[in-house]
């Protein structure tokens, strides 16, 4: 037989991201399988998906692509993805994957992908000198972090690094509707899509705090990545970023140590809450036995614990694989560990909306655009809730 290959598609480019991915291809590598790299920038996936939807277009699929959410499960649907079985069933995936994450690994009775990680979106990422500057605690309430970030403006820090791109906002979103209407409100809104719940009261007091954050970033925070965003808390120039953990492995890639450089805690109103994101590879059907060959490689590679360890710790993120050796991971790390495995038994995991996993792409790009244009306009948050509904209605 040939020397496999595996060709690996993927929107992970910043320094965390990039770093973390190098020990799932020093993995494969070691096997004897050629990594084919693919990157497509763009943080929220976007351009990745445009790329995808082209190389099918054309019969040219890569071995396997890094999706999230229902775009695999769209995939699936479709028929594009290949089934794992036979690496699923020797590695035990039913009992070691969490049931969170077998929703988006385990479709239609395949395994059609490969998890590296779980993330949590609910976070927010602060300066510690920005906090002793002015004296302050974490916030615990949206009251304490607007107070807060009026102190912070005071002072000269930017209260706010963000990135004025569609899905940061909507990621601000995800911790505000969360941290506002609580779990239950979350779930009738984004995974249930009741039009009352939409186009509520509830739905008004989220617009509302999300005006209030819109004018707590800089004036150049249009078109910026996340990880500049990012950059700005490390190098001290803005004291919170609202941001998923991915956001840790650029602390950690420069060589930032969380309590004594940095602090991490949940959104403010969501402590014990769990808006969770599984990154994962899914792997497209192959013409020959040396790419399935290769994939089952990676697949194995991508499940190995001490690859999930590694991994996850570059990543910032917490393994998708249960009974992972926590050695390494830092207290932000520990924390979201304890909170994502109560949070699995008490029924507050639940699925971003920002990722596509509470809701189908369609509807969520619905959502974004009324996010995004309110946060950018002197829209009324009424008229904010009022379009919300009507646009998720507008696709039933």
């Amino acid at each position: 037989m040939a020397q496999s290959s595996v060709e690996v598609m993927h929107f992970w480019t910043s320094g965390g991201e990039a770093a973390a991915l190098s020990e799932v291809k020093a993995a494969v590598e070691a096997q004897g399988v050629t990594w084919l790299d693919a990157p497509i920038a763009g943080g929220g996936g976007e351009q990745a998906i445009t790329a995808m939807k082209a190389r099918n277009a054309a019969g040219n699929q890569p071995a396997a692509m890094l999706m999230l959410g229902y775009d695999i499960k769209d995939w699936a649907g479709a028929g594009m993805l290949t089934d794992l079985k036979d690496v699923a069933e020797a590695g035990n995936w039913a009992e070691i994957l969490p049931d969170p994450v077998k929703e988006f690994t385990y479709i239609d009775e395949r395994w059609v992908s490969a998890p590296t990680n779980v993330h949590r979106v609910n976070m927010v990422w602060a300066s510690k000198a920005a906090f002793e500057a002015i004296g302050a605690e974490p916030p615990t309430s949206w009251e304490e972090f607007n107070a807060l970030a009026q102190r912070f403006a005071e002072a000269g820090i930017i209260p706010l690094a963000h990135g004025g791109q569609a899905w940061q906002d909507l990621t601000l979103f995800d911790s505000v509707a969360l941290g506002i209407g609580g779990p239950d409100f979350y779930r009738k809104a984004f995974i249930d899509l009741d039009a009352e719940t939409l186009g509520g009261e509830t739905m008004v007091q989220v617009f509302d705090q999300m005006r209030v954050l819109s004018g707590m970033v800089d004036a150049n925070f249009a078109g910026r990545d996340w990880n500049l965003a990012t950059a700005m808390i490390i190098e001290g120039k803005a004291a919170m970023q609202i941001m998923g953990d991915w956001s840790k492995g650029e602390f950690t890639n420069a060589g930032k140590v969380a309590g004594e450089d940095y602090l991490c805690f949940p959104s403010p109103g969501t402590d014990g809450d769990f808006v969770f994101l599984v990154n994962s590879f899914s792997m497209f059907t192959q013409p020959s036995d040396e790419a399935r060959a290769g994939q089952a490689i990676l697949a194995n590679a991508i499940m190995d614990p001490e690859v999930q360890r590694k991994f996850n710790i570059a990543k910032g993120s917490i393994p998708a694989v249960k009974g992972v050796s926590t050695e390494g991971f830092d207290q932000c790390a520990l924390d979201a560990i304890a909170d994502f495995e109560a949070a699995a038994v008490s029924g507050t995991a639940l699925p971003t909306v920002a990722f596509t996993h509470a809701a189908p792409s369609a509807v969520v790009g619905a959502i974004s655009d009324v996010v995004t244009t309110h946060f950018n306009s002197d829209a009324s948050s009424t008229e904010a809730a009022n379009m919300l509904a009507a646009a998720v209605d507008s696709l039933r």
